[in-house]
């Protein structure tokens, strides 16, 4: 009952965070034309409700559960706290990838901008394996080959901005991550993928249970530490990428979430997984939410909103690791 008990607080709190995602924006929906709106055609609300903030909200939740059990499973690999999608640099090569589209193939159709961050996502996870095959994987090869592969392709990123001044709205739109302008399509491309890989990832908890346990015990117990750390590896990869070419490069979500499920839960992954994906919801839809009112008629891009909530708490973190290690 006490490990249930944030979960249905973070279930609770996802559902308080819909409600408000339901009414927040330029056009504030009021409460009492909540249900009509949703239920029926007639309400004046019905077309906002329907059509631009029920979409956006189910593409928030699902990529921020994507984001946040791709965390869970790095930091359960790289057996460290303070790793997240960025660090192996998967986000920075879908960003160098859906860039590249936006600057060489201006008029390419919708559908390119996420297929390319995917792919972009995935030459990453190879590029990475390349370069650490020799280095059989071990969480510390992960970490330093992964930041040196996000170096590259942040490089990358900065070179098409310099060199593309005048197109760089949309760039730095996609860069920070938002919600904004995501409807149905994208929901119905990110859900399939949720619903498989999600279930996957939790199944293959006591794996994660024992890789907390270091690389001698994880042998001793009869776990192949090369082979199943390349399968986890791939599955947070693709959680990674299919959130990422939905909703851009948002930041902060793969720390956070798994941390503070971590602080909450403990690190029996059982438990961790589900509850840091929906951690991982609401700081979308927290995010989202704080963006859209902060300055009225604009919006503040849910990548930004969550950078500003993630920055003092990876500040913490940093802190903390330091006290524990000195």
């Amino acid at each position: 009952m006490r490990k249930s008990r944030p979960l249905l607080i973070a279930f609770a709190l996802l559902f308080i965070l819909s409600v408000l995602s339901v009414r927040a924006g330029a056009v504030s929906v009021p409460f009492h034309e909540l249900w009509a709106s949703l239920v029926t055609k007639d309400s004046a609300f019905s077309f906002i409700v329907r059509e631009y903030r029920l979409p956006r909200i189910a593409v928030g939740i699902l990529a921020g559960f994507g984001l946040a059990v791709a965390g869970v499973i790095l930091q359960s690999i790289i057996r460290n706290p303070l790793a997240s999608p960025d660090v192996i640099g998967i986000t920075k090569g879908a960003g160098f990838a859906a860039t590249l589209v936006i600057f060489v193939f201006p008029g390419a159709p919708g559908y390119a901008l996420p297929a390319a961050a995917f792919a972009g996502a995935l030459l990453s996870f190879f590029l990475l394996l390349l370069l650490s095959r020799r280095m059989t994987l071990t969480p510390a090869s992960f970490a330093l080959v992964g930041i040196a592969v996000g170096a590259i392709f942040q490089a990358g990123i900065q070179y098409l901005l310099v060199k593309n001044p005048s197109d760089i709205n949309m760039a730095l739109l996609w860069m920070s991550g938002s919600l904004w302008g995501r409807g149905w399509d994208e929901a119905l491309m990110l859900l399939p993928w949720i619903i498989v890989l999600l279930p996957i990832a939790w199944w293959n908890f006591a794996k994660l249970n024992v890789f907390q346990l270091g690389d001698e015990w994880s042998v001793a117990l009869g776990l192949n530490i090369v082979r199943e750390r390349l399968w986890l590896l791939l599955l947070a990869v693709a959680l990674t990428a299919i959130s990422v070419a939905a909703v851009g490069a948002i930041g902060f979500v793969g720390l956070i979430a798994p941390h503070t499920a971590r602080l909450l839960v403990g690190g029996r992954h059982q438990w961790l997984i589900p509850l840091a994906a929906f951690i991982g919801a609401d700081i979308m839809l927290l995010g989202d939410c704080l963006g859209r009112v902060l300055i009225i008629p604009r919006e503040v891009s849910v990548g930004i909103m969550t950078a500003i909530i993630g920055a003092p708490y990876f500040v913490y973190l940093l802190r903390r690791a330091r006290v524990r290690n000195g």
